[in-house]
């Protein structure tokens, strides 16, 4: 999973403060998209690909803008595209739905003043992820109450401190902004703890179960009180800092020290206050479809998000004809392979991930040199963190990359090695680093396609089991094994949320795949409710790359590799639209 200025995984991923799917204030009008004054030798296709390059930078400045977060983690120079600051910290909460929908439906006005005929195929690409996406936001206006930014598996209460801790400092004015950005904290939990107060005057609260999980983790990192990783991540970082004094460095210590005490801890206080008062005005203990517009939303929200068209139903079918390709015939080695793929040579990450990064080279495309650096979660949000997760690089500075492995959850060597896949090579940074070489327009590092980029993730972890000191039937039947499992959560979480499952129908689901133990299930159930929709990212996401390689095969095409530069030269976006042009 990734964390793409947050973007994380527990087998799952998501993005919060600049797109918690609560939109941001950050939905702009344009005004400058009328054709500039070109050069009349320029033929009429050139002279609207220009055009239309500069409506998408203006749309790409104008957003990322909208908070110092979102720049920072997307821009190592942001003065190189014309912007000087960000108009706030983290961003601003909009629940307007009038006016979201008005400021999508005229920038789709100006989207739609380029002939889409004269544009080359990158901007047509473009051009059809901005009119799905515009679709999508004026959609989602309808639904801002069902979106939780208190989620359980990935919500601002544990993503905010690992994204201020990986702020890179580049210079002197990084420090600054960054203490900038601390000093709006409390401010910010103040406006997420508004929402939820109407969330519960609309009946839409967490569940007990849910807001007591949220206590949990508020107070976890209240814990860690002096020994709190933002004040030891700071002094490392601004260490490195040259043309800083010794006693400049000392200041500025002491500035972070009092911004965490003055606004980043109250503002957990505050939170763990209003999570108190609000518990037990929510109505719903069970899945999104005991709420009004639950179901409906939960398939809107699946479509969107994992990007594809399908009805839930035609995903559940999806769903367990892949199962049962699974199970077929790998049942009784499954033991066997395990133990034999429980310890490897080396179960070091930086080892493995040297050899994964060899292990892939005859069936995917070489990407540009890059550094990479492996980090642990502390100890104390062990129990709160996805077992590992890689931070999204600035588009202009993918020279440095961090992973962060979760050593309690690394359960032998066997999980390490395929979770480092998803992660690394050829997963997550290595799709990343293999897209920003084909220098895509900056508006698309902006576009979340959760479907894609986890789908992607997914898949070459499968394929990371075929790299293993193993036969090629153990490696598939532990592959297939590891497949299965994946698609109980993505059914369980149809299930829960579409078809309302309780917890002992969960129970009884699973007993049916020979998983027995309750309090298992129940974590299960759990984990599900407190982010829904999330599996189908990973799994389905995952079939739906099979898919299109079964097409790719089925066209007269047999080099893996080819197929893999294909579907990354594309890029993150709905299933529809890769489609539509990976094989041109």
């Amino acid at each position: 999973m990734l964390i793409q200025f947050w973007k994380r995984r527990k087998k799952q991923c998501v993005s919060i403060v600049c797109s918690i799917s609560i939109l941001f204030s950050s939905i702009f009008f344009l005004n400058g998209c009328e054709a500039t004054f070109l050069e009349e030798k320029k033929s009429s296709k050139e002279v609207e690909n220009e055009r239309f390059t500069s409506f998408t930078e203006k749309l790409f400045c104008k957003e990322v803008a909208a908070s110092q977060i979102s720049l920072h983690y997307t821009l190592k120079e942001p003065e190189a595209y014309g912007i000087d600051k960000a108009d706030t910290a983290y961003g601003t909460i909009q629940t307007d739905s009038t006016q979201i929908k008005t400021a999508a439906e005229n920038i789709q006005q100006a989207l739609y003043a380029f002939s889409y005929e004269k544009l080359n195929v990158k901007n047509k690409i473009t051009y059809d992820l901005l009119k799905q996406y515009l679709r999508s936001l004026r959609e989602e206006a309808d639904y801002l109450y069902y979106e939780e930014p208190l989620n359980t598996v990935n919500g601002v209460q544990t993503q905010i401190p690992i994204v201020l801790s990986e702020y890179q400092f580049y210079d002197r004015t990084d420090v600054e902004a960054y203490l900038d950005v601390l000093s709006e904290t409390r401010d910010y939990f103040q406006q997420i703890i508004a929402f939820e107060r109407e969330k519960a005057d609309k009946g839409l609260f967490l569940s007990d179960e849910m807001a007591d999980q949220v206590l949990e983790q508020c107070n976890a990192f209240l814990a860690m009180g002096n020994g709190n990783y933002l004040y030891s991540t700071f002094v490392s970082r601004i260490g490195e800092l040259q043309e800083l004094s010794e006693k400049e460095k000392s200041d500025y210590i002491q500035q972070n020290a009092r911004q965490m005490e003055e606004q980043v801890y109250p503002a957990y206080e505050d939170l763990i206050q209003a999570v108190k008062e609000l518990k037990g005005k929510g109505t719903n203990e069970k899945g999104l479809c005991y709420f009004p517009e639950g179901r409906k939303y939960y398939e809107w929200y699946i479509q969107q998000s994992v990007g594809v068209t399908d009805t839930i139903q035609e995903l559940e079918q999806l769903t367990r004809r892949q199962i049962l390709e699974d199970i077929t015939g790998m049942e009784e080695a499954v033991n066997e392979a395990k133990q034999a793929a429980a310890i490897l040579e080396d179960g070091k990450a930086e080892r493995i991930l040297e050899k994964l990064k060899k292990g892939i080279g005859t069936a995917f495309p070489e990407i540009p040199k890059t550094s990479l650096r492996i980090k642990y979660v502390p100890e104390e949000m062990q129990e709160h963190l996805s077992p590992a997760f890689y931070m999204i690089p600035a588009i202009d500075y993918t020279e440095e990359n961090v992973i962060y492995v979760n050593q309690i959850q690394m359960r032998d060597d066997l999980a390490l090695f395929t979770t480092l896949a998803h992660e690394g090579y050829p997963g997550h940074l290595y799709q990343t680093i293999f897209f920003e070489s084909t220098n895509p327009d900056p508006i698309r590092s902006i576009l979340n396609f959760g479907g894609y980029v986890e789908g992607w993730a997914t898949y070459a972890e499968m394929c990371s089991y075929y790299l293993m000191p193993l036969s090629k039937t153990q490696a598939a039947i532990l592959q297939k094994n590891s497949s299965v499992i994946l698609a109980l959560y993505a059914l369980a979480d149809m299930g829960i949320h579409y078809e309302g499952w309780s917890r002992m129908d969960t129970v009884e689901f699973y007993a049916r795949y020979g998983i027995k133990d309750a309090e298992t299930v129940d974590e299960i159930y759990n984990l599900i409710l407190g982010s829904p929709g999330n599996y189908l990212k990973y799994y389905i996401g995952y079939i739906k790359f099979l898919e299109l390689k079964k097409e790719w095969i089925k066209s007269g095409n047999q080099s893996q590799k080819e197929f893999h530069k294909a579907v990354l030269s594309v890029g993150p976006a709905p299933f529809e639209i890769v489609g539509k042009y990976f094989s041109l």
